[in-house]
């Protein structure tokens, strides 16, 4: 099975296009389509007809997805773009940083 090098939850930094250098947890993972969904980052906005008869339509502003190679983890140190790197501790496998060396 293919895995991303981001789960959701994590703290990731955007590497390129309009939002670089934004931060932002992601929301939801689409391994299929290696994409994901951050928070705060990728807005554009979406027409929104109403459901209900009481329901007020317009233009709403909601999150859109990006390929996950454009994001990076976030050190949880230091804030700044890593690497993944694995270890294993107590028999479990960890995700930590090459650079701080914190596992999480």
């Amino acid at each position: 099975m293919n895995t991303l090098h981001v789960k959701t939850g994590d703290t990731v930094i955007v590497l390129s296009g309009d939002d670089r250098g934004k931060k932002g947890k992601v929301l939801e993972v689409s391994v299929k389509e290696k994409k994901v969904i951050v928070q705060g980052v990728n807005i554009v906005k979406k027409h929104v007809k109403p459901k209900k008869a009481n329901e007020q339509g317009g233009i709403v502003e909601v999150e859109s997805p990006m390929y996950a190679c454009k994001v990076a983890l976030a050190c949880p140190q230091t804030g700044k773009p890593i690497r993944k790197a694995s270890r294993f501790v107590d028999g479990k496998k960890m995700r930590y940083s090459s650079k701080s060396g914190k596992t999480f």
